[in-house]
């Protein structure tokens, strides 16, 4: 067992699948987009609860273009490019 330890550790460490680039690299895209936040309010026994979550990339505060941002994406995570262009992707709005 030992022997195979090291093995299963780098197991993790190649590249992944280019779906699975892609998809990680498509919710990179949309954060270099615009900024993104959610906004929760609600009530317990104690009174109100309120909440504020916004995320912003550091891709969007320096106006990286957010094609060239998945196209890098994925080639870092899955050693190509990626099968089609952003902006032909299903579900991006540009």
């Amino acid at each position: 067992m030992k022997r195979l330890f090291p093995l299963i550790l780098l197991a993790g460490c190649g590249p992944m699948t280019l779906a699975d680039a892609e998809r990680d690299c498509f919710e990179r895209a949309r954060l270099a987009q615009q900024p993104r936040g959610s906004v929760m309010v609600g009530g317990t026994n104690h009174g109100a609860v309120a909440g504020l979550d916004i995320t912003i990339s550091s891709d969007y505060l320096s106006g990286r273009d957010p094609s060239q941002v998945y196209d890098s994406c994925v080639m870092s995570k899955a050693g190509q490019p990626p099968s089609r262009p952003l902006y032909d992707m299903p579900g991006w709005k540009g």
